[in-house]
């Protein structure tokens, strides 16, 4: 009989009736198991197929083995005999017991000759073929018939250090890639050795990610792997190179039981943290998954062409495809009922099949259902998430820095000309080997200098060399992410108008400038975590949970290691926005270890499309627009009424309040300007006093190093003709918060507040202002800024709508879903981690871009008004996106889908936390909030797709944010109801608790009752206007819960 490919998978297992009955009694009237009625009276009962088990006693004892034996042993018609290890190890095979099927397979000290000599001699039906488990053991081999087989190996290459032949072990290693006989592969790279007994699986990075290697190794407790800073392959052995497939942090376990049936479980791949992740019972969480189509056809070809009917093997999707990466051979799945009934079942079948023809057993292959009904289980809320899209900010970083020097000595030449500089006219140097190269110069220059050997032009750049020398130096090493150096050519020495310009002619020289700064602090990075920890409770089975730090019981942790939740994490090229986003995954799914290991798998660049960097043709509307800006800033007069109207035409409420604190520009940039000097003063003499002038600043600083920031400042910011210079407002603000939050105590500077707060007023009159200052403008900057992203954000949310049906979305297994709210969901998370011009430029389109008109719109217009208060998008900040689906309403109706707007200005600063809260879900939240500096902010927008006259369905959501000062975590949670439009004020929400969930047929049921409730409290609550509705307990806030930790937060979702 031709048996096609099912879809094979635990959840269902449909089998013909007349196949088994569970207890049937035989002549003597004594019950038996597992043989079908119909053919008990075919053969002689006392006949019995023995199956013996060879294998090492580590194998036949363990529980899955055990389990299914068990099972098997039920068949009337078969016996198990295992094979003590003493007898496999000891006893030559004629002394081997007799079987007429044999199941052996190799594992450590496993005499695998011998079995092979053993089923020669016997000749029983083998199940899993022993010739081949040599192939098995040999990756080389395996990757060679999966090759031939047509299946979807990594490209790779075998470095073979064994073989004479010395064109199979060349090897050509460079800083970020090897060649392995002639063949490229460029970090991120896997390098295995070719034996599949030896784990030792080296994962190398490149050093835009940080450098170093993810070290696998068979798991130790609750280990597999750990993070090493050797970037270097091994010399030693042979090993196989291919190239690492980004698998958005999860692998697949495939388990064929025959070429019908495979079952597959997702677990956290190891080279993300290295963490096992391991339930009550000390087992390794893993959660079933349904293959697709092209998926079973590769657990056929696997199972066929390595001739074991059990067979384990890895898969890894990746870029649309699935990968097979290694096959393990005889393998068994642990902790689960449903695949020892199955794989019993199936092996009983196949070896009566086999061996007991006069039986005539009609053996069916199991059957399960390839694309299972959706069944939204979370009506407590009535709407199915289906799509979260943020644009976020990074977090907490050092003050961005810049130095300029003009240097004519051949080395810099040389290093010019070697890294092509006069094919373009300029060069810059990111990678550590460039960076050092520069720091060897810098230190040269600087010992002729004090050997009295340099000339006299090197000699007054003594102060410059050092300070480039010092910047290179800084943490002892080069991660690539946090420094960097450009060289412009400049054929006649420097452009007219520098400070050193005179008439004589030039010799050509090189503007080299060093960029350091600006980098992730440790603060940001805890920032990021909290973030994204607290982010999960969007998501089915996040709301109401006490601990959001924990891995079981996490809807969304779970939906993600089930493929049920389509994640994928964009950042800009910066190295603190590719941190930013690393740490915020890593808060997001609960990882542990180093960022480099979840950079590289997690977070995709987007600076090839333009999606999150700033190349854009709107600069020279923000260079019109500062101009005019600067010009008005410069005036020495108070403020007049036609003033603010140019600086504020939107009269943004946070830019009056700016221009009424700073009157006179010109009388607060002396004042800021005066506050700079005596800052400069009290760190010369900090820097030079015994007690202080060893004091650790924060990140490494030096007081050389913070004294040179501030010197730089003030030179640039009060220009030679006694104008100030108001691009510069931006750096000092910049600064000082720096200073103010992590490094006062050491500071100890009176006055650290007062120039935070005056520049802080100038910052939020000049930031904002920078993105234009009329709506035409501000429109016209900002679509020239996130036009891309905004395409990609309209096409995550559209796909949802029209994805109906597609095999490429992985489903989740219903049968194991009842963690997860709604296992019928396919939740798409899209992240995008940038600057801060990406936030303001798409606050800017969705403020000024006409969603709708806050003339007639209440609740729209209290989100504006809020988002005018905002004087500032701090770091973390946040646009949220998320699509709502409700399941009840017709698919063709305007009501099915929901969206809402989320917006948080992000983390406080240490001074000035009295923002104001925002308007929330509901119009009476401000009235409700309580202490704002308790509560924080919360602003949300929400909208269905249609204007129509029914009360949208009450969802009781929770939102968050997360606040930081050094070091310490700061968060706060929000709890949330939907907010009503504001046609529908005056009915009251049916209080439905956040931790009420409900499923299958009770879900219709409900979804009628709670519209049938709706509908007459809209008659009877007409006149109302309900304060808060009485809802179920819910959820206490962050500081509620800890209040050692929470401190004063700003969180603002928009929705």
């Amino acid at each position: 009989r031709a048996h096609s490919v099912f879809s094979t998978e635990e959840s269902q297992w449909y089998f013909a009736k007349s196949c088994f009955r569970n207890m049937f009694y035989n002549g003597d009237g004594e019950s038996n198991d597992g043989m079908d009625s119909d053919c008990s009276t075919c053969s002689n009962p006392g006949k019995q197929v023995v199956v013996g088990i060879c294998a090492m006693a580590k194998k036949t004892q363990s529980k899955p083995m055990k389990e299914i034996l068990t099972r098997l042993q039920e068949f009337e018609f078969i016996k198990m005999l295992i094979f003590s290890e003493d007898v496999i190890l000891k006893e030559p095979v004629e002394n081997w017991p007799l079987c007429d099927c044999l199941i052996s397979f190799h594992s450590k000290g496993f005499p695998l000759e011998k079995a092979i000599q053993y089923a020669q001699l016997r000749k029983p039906y083998v199940l899993n073929n022993l010739h081949m488990q040599y192939d098995i053991q040999d990756r080389r081999r395996v990757y060679a018939i999966l090759e031939k087989e047509g299946i979807e190996i990594p490209r790779y290459a075998v470095l073979d250090r064994d073989s004479p032949d010395p064109k199979q072990h060349e090897l050509i290693e460079s800083e970020d890639h090897v060649e392995v006989n002639g063949i490229i592969f460029n970090k991120p790279f896997v390098e295995k050795p070719v034996s599949a007994e030896d784990h030792n699986i080296y994962i190398y990075y490149p050093t835009s990610a940080g450098g170093g290697s993810q070290r696998l190794f068979r798991k130790i407790g609750s280990r597999s792997s750990v993070y090493s800073p050797e970037s270097r392959v091994r010399k030693t052995g042979s090993f196989i190179y291919e190239d690492f497939m980004p698998t958005d942090g999860t692998d697949v376990k495939v388990y064929t039981v025959g070429p019908d049936y495979a079952h597959a479980e997702a677990r956290k791949s190891p080279a993300l943290d290295g963490k096992v992740e391991r339930d009550s019972e000390g087992k390794e969480i893993r959660y079933p998954v349904i293959l697709n189509n092209a998926e079973k056809l590769i657990s056929r070809k696997v199972c066929l062409a390595f001739k074991q009917t059990v067979c384990g093997f890895d898969l890894l999707r990746a870029n649309g495809k699935s990968y097979v990466c290694d096959v393990n051979g005889f393998s068994f799945v642990k902790n689960s009922n449903k695949y020892y009934d199955d794989c019993a079942k199936i092996l009983g079948n196949m070896i009566l099949r086999e061996l007991t023809p006069t039986l005539h057993i009609p053996w069916l292959v199991p059957f399960q259902l390839d694309d299972p009904p959706i069944v939204p289980t979370t009506f407590g809320k009535m709407m199915e998430l289906r799509c979260v899209v943020a644009v976020i900010r990074h977090g907490d970083r050092t003050p961005k820095q810049k130095m300029k020097l003009e240097v004519r000595h051949p080395k810099f030449f040389e290093i010019f000309e070697k890294y092509d500089g006069y094919k373009d006219g300029h060069v810059k140097l990111k990678r550590p080997k460039q960076l050092q190269e520069i720091l060897d110069i810098a230190r040269y220059l600087l010992s002729e200098i004090q050997n009295k050997s340099a000339d006299a032009e090197i000699q007054e750049k003594e102060s410059k060399l050092e300070q480039l020398k010092n910047v290179l130096e800084m943490y002892g090493h080069f991660s690539g992410i946090n420094r960097k150096v450009q060289m412009k050519y400049q054929p006649k020495g420097r452009p007219r108008g520098s400070s050193s310009d005179d008439d004589a002619p030039k010799q050509p020289s090189l503007v080299l400038i060093l960029k350091w700064g600006g980098e992730l602090t440790p603060a940001g990075r805890i920032q990021a975590e909290e973030l994204g920890r607290i982010f999960r409770c969007m998501y089915p089975g996040g709301q109401g949970r006490q601990d959001y730090s924990g891995t079981q019981g996490l809807g969304l942790l779970r939906l993600h290691s089930t493929f049920r939740h389509d994640l994928k994490i964009y950042a800009s090229d910066e190295g603190r926005v590719q941190m930013t986003a690393a740490a915020f995954a890593k808060g997001l799914l609960a990882l542990e270890g180093e960022l480099t290991p979840i950079l590289v798998q997690m977070v995709k660049s987007a600076n090839t499309n333009g999606l999150l960097d700033n190349d854009c043709d709107s600069s020279k509307y923000q260079t019109l627009a500062k101009q005019r800006l600067h010009d008005l800033m410069r005036v020495d007069r108070e403020f007049t009424l036609e003033d603010r109207e140019v600086i504020n035409p939107c009269n943004s409420i946070s830019i009056n309040q700016a221009l009424d604190f700073v009157k006179n520009p010109v009388e607060c940039c002396n004042h800021v300007h005066k506050l700079i000097k005596e800052l400069l003063t009290i760190i010369s003499v900090k820097k030079e006093d015994p007690k202080t002038k060893d004091a650790i600043l924060y990140h490494g600083e030096t007081w050389d190093l913070m004294a040179r920031r501030w010197e730089k400042i003030e030179k640039d910011f009060s220009t030679k003709s006694k104008q100030y210079d108001i691009s510069k407002v931006p750096d000092i603000y910049d600064c000082i918060k720096y200073d103010l939050q992590h490094n006062q105590h050491t500071l100890q500077y009176d006055q650290a507040e007062e120039l935070y707060i005056y520049a802080k007023y100038l910052a939020d009159i000049v930031i904002p202002q920078e993105y234009g200052s009329t709506v035409q403008e501000k429109l016209a900057i900002g679509q020239g800024i996130c036009t891309p992203l905004l395409k990609k954000i309209k096409a995550d949310l559209q796909r949802n709508i029209e994805e109906a049906g597609d095999e490429s979305v992985n489903r989740l297994n219903p049968h194991y879903s009842h963690g997860v709210a709604s296992p019928g969901r396919h939740v798409r998370t899209r992240l995008y981690f940038t600057s801060e011009s990406h936030v303001h430029s798409l606050l800017t389109v969705l403020r000024y871009g006409g969603l709708l008109n806050v003339l007639n719109d209440e609740q729209w217009r209290r989100a504006m008004d809020y988002i005018s208060m905002v004087s500032e998008l701090n770091y973390m900040s946040q646009v949220v996106i998320m699509l709502y689906e409700d399941p009840t309403k017709d698919p063709t109706s305007e009501e099915r889908f929901h969206v809402e707007l989320h917006f948080s200005p992000g983390v406080n600063c240490c001074v000035q936390k009295n923002l104001p809260p925002g308007p929330g879900f509901r119009p009476h939240s401000r009235n409700d909030s309580g202490n704002p500096k308790q509560m924080g902010s919360s602003c949300t927008i929400l909208k269905n797709n249609s204007a129509c006259d029914e009360v949208n369905t009450p969802r009781i959501e929770e939102e968050n944010d997360s606040e930081d000062s050094p070091g310490k975590s700061q968060a706060d949670y929000y709890d949330k109801d939907t907010p009503l439009n504001s046609k529908h004020l005056k009915s009251k929400p049916i209080p439905i608790g956040a931790h009420h969930t409900v499923s299958g047929h009770e879900a219709a049921h409900l979804a009628k009752r709670l519209n049938e409730e709706l509908a007459s409290q809209q008659h009877s609550l007409e006149s109302q206007r309900p304060i808060s509705p009485d809802t179920e307990p819910r959820s206490r806030s962050y500081e509620q819960r800890d209040p050692k930790s929470a401190k004063d937060g700003n969180a603002t979702p928009v929705s």
